[in-house]
């Protein structure tokens, strides 16, 4: 009788039979590398840092492009009944659920600086990978409201008339600054109460992303994750959108108003209510992350039993 393998043996080993000799798969002489598993190859990048940043440019990218187009089918098809608020809730959400698909494995899918301090602030995110978070972040969502631009320009132009017009500018015909970025839904609004507006939102949204998370919660199996944010992003949007926006990111908000700066709305879009408005959707998600993870860690988070007590009880 041949020697058998049982799986233990060194994979190199050759094992005989009656009628022949059998080569296990891994003696074979291995092939060659086609053309394209060579320049895979020439362009795999294995420093985390850099992977972190491309992984979370594409996921935020993917977050604007998708969500900034829905708000643009809004404006300048205000007509089409259609398409609307309720329509760029849901293209929100899933907007949102599509870049942490894209992102989640490679980076942990924040695409949200806001979501990346309150990680880094309870350990989670170490610090030193912050900055690199940050860059891919604030450069894919300048990208991706480049993008919006570039399809919508003509229907822009016919909208307005070639002329940019920020939020309650005078004599307004058709104002598309907040295509891009967030504005008060009306004067009325004061600054505070969108800064706590933007606190309270964003502390929601990230308790609910502590939830979602927690293995040691509901167990959300890891590819309904981005559904389940999407989802929260779905009932946030729909229930704050209102006073000013629902931005919850600083980068969804401050790189596609830097990129209106740039391309024709001017300095009015920083300047509005003399500079005391801008920072809200900046500083406001910043603060609320940090006390949704942490009122999620005092209420449920810092008291679950060990592991071994966890197992016993069920």
């Amino acid at each position: 009788m041949g020697e058998k393998y049982d799986g233990r043996q060194s994979p190199t080993l050759r094992v005989t039979t009656k009628e022949r000799e059998v080569f296990l798969p891994e003696e074979r002489e291995p092939r060659k590398p086609t053309w394209q598993q060579k320049i895979a190859a020439s362009l795999r990048i294995r420093n985390d840092y850099i992977r972190i940043l491309l992984s979370e440019f594409l996921g935020i990218f993917i977050l604007v492009t998708f969500g900034v187009s829905c708000i643009a089918q809004f404006v300048l098809n205000s007509s089409n009944f259609r398409f609307n608020v309720v329509a760029v809730n849901l293209g929100w959400g899933i907007a949102v659920a599509l870049g942490v698909f894209v992102s989640g494995e490679a980076s942990g899918g924040h695409i949200n600086p806001a979501i990346t301090v309150a990680f880094a602030v309870l350990g989670r995110t170490p610090w030193r990978k912050v900055p690199f978070y940050f860059m891919g972040q604030y450069l894919g969502a300048f990208f991706g409201a480049l993008v919006v631009y570039l399809a919508y320009q003509n229907a822009l132009d016919v909208c307005d008339h070639g002329i940019r017009q920020g939020p309650y500018s005078e004599n307004i015909t058709c104002s598309t600054a907040g295509i891009w970025a967030t504005y008060p839904q009306n004067e009325l609004i004061a600054t505070w109460q969108g800064f706590v507006d933007q606190i309270f939102s964003t502390g929601l949204l990230m308790l609910m992303v502590m939830a979602i998370t927690d293995k040691r919660n509901m167990e959300v199996p890891k590819g309904l994750i981005p559904i389940a944010i999407g989802l929260t992003i779905l009932g946030l949007t729909t229930g704050f959108e209102s006073n000013c926006g629902a931005a919850m990111n600083p980068a969804r908000d401050l790189s596609p108003r830097i990129f209106t700066a740039l391309s024709g709305w001017g300095g009015g879009v920083f300047s509005y209510r003399n500079f005391n408005w801008f920072w809200v959707p900046i500083l406001g998600p910043h603060i609320g992350a940090i006390f949704g993870a942490w009122f999620y860690n005092i209420c449920v988070g810092l008291h679950w039993p060990p592991l071994e007590d966890t197992y016993r009880l069920r």
